[in-house]
């Protein structure tokens, strides 16, 4: 299966031409959808080609989730440790945006491979903003403690309009996924991509990995959440999430899947829906070859034909 890669291929080419063209000074102006309805902008002037002014739109917040001047818990403070002095936020951001950074592409190191690696964080700045306060939690998970002035339930947007929950303890972070798919043949497909999921993770090579369960009913932990938010139609998918998970490296895996857990399903959904309607096709076509089989006459006729077209006449006369 294939998991969806935290940079933007879309940030990532502006950015790195850029930085290889910078000298000639073209104005730049694009905007760029991604999936779950995160929105960037992203604009350079020919009178500062070092400037790349960089707005992005999140998700509509449900009731039930908390943003603090309309970013994530921790969202400022992630940016500014993720890229220090490359970047300056302005404040208010632009226009229908939540948050609009200003990076200084003259401060980039000359050595080619950390420059790529800092230009591969900008593009990551998805992970970095959505992703804070959920990295700010597990932070607290691989110290065996609880972050401060936290609530026993937390909500955080993934989807325009929904949230997954975290249940912090200091020992385990439990993670709680409502599954919600508008289409009916998705809902199905994906209610048995979860049951199979789920039977997956018991396998032995998967030992280490974070359990997993799946339930078409709201597990325990959400008891205090309201019947709106527990709206779903594909039941609920439930991680338990352990210090060893969060070691080191492990964080910023464990954050960024988490994050996309649902983007990861539907894409896999999807993939599925074409499988198999492609199996269709191909099993009506080779029906349809038995009821009417080809007419060995035609098939003769439209050799011949397809030999004097690329041939030419000579090859049909020649002795």
């Amino acid at each position: 299966m294939m998991l969806l890669q935290s940079p933007s291929r879309f940030l990532l080419q502006i950015l790195t031409d850029q930085v290889q063209n910078i000298e000639k000074g073209v104005d730049l102006d694009f905007h760029s959808v991604e999936f779950d309805d995160v929105r960037y902008h992203i604009q350079v002037s020919t009178k500062s080609p070092q400037f790349v002014l960089l707005s992005m739109s999140l998700p509509t917040p449900p009731p039930e989730t908390v943003f603090f001047d309309g970013l994530p818990l921790g969202a400022i403070e992630a940016v500014k440790a993720a890229f220090g002095q490359l970047v300056q936020i302005h404040d208010p951001p632009k226009d229908g945006f939540n948050l609009t950074m200003k990076f200084n592409l003259s401060k980039l190191p000359p050595e080619e491979d950390q420059q790529h690696a800092l230009l591969v964080k900008i593009a990551s700045v998805r992970e970095v903003v959505l992703g804070a306060p959920l990295r700010l939690i597990l932070k607290h998970l691989s110290s065996r403690t609880v972050a401060p002035d936290v609530d026993q339930l937390v909500a955080l947007v993934h989807r325009p309009k929904e949230s997954f929950f975290l249940v912090p303890q200091a020992d385990k972070v439990t993670v709680v996924f409502p599954m919600r798919f508008k289409d009916p043949i998705d809902t199905v497909l994906a209610t048995s991509f979860l049951q199979e999921f789920v039977e997956a993770r018991r396998t032995a090579g998967l030992n280490y990995a974070p359990s997993c369960l799946w339930s078409p009913t709201p597990p325990s932990e959400l008891q205090a959440a309201s019947a709106q938010e527990l709206s779903a139609n594909a039941g609920f998918v439930t991680f338990v999430i352990s210090p060893r998970h969060v070691e080191g490296k492990k964080l910023d895996r464990t954050v960024w899947n988490l994050s996309t857990f649902h983007a990861y399903v539907s894409y896999h959904v999807k993939c599925s829906e074409g499988f198999m309607h492609t199996r269709m096709r191909r099993r009506v076509e080779s029906l349809i070859l038995v009821k009417f089989p080809p007419n060995p006459v035609r098939i003769g006729l439209q050799l011949l034909s397809k030999l004097f077209f690329t041939s030419g006449p000579r090859a049909c006369t020649k002795q």
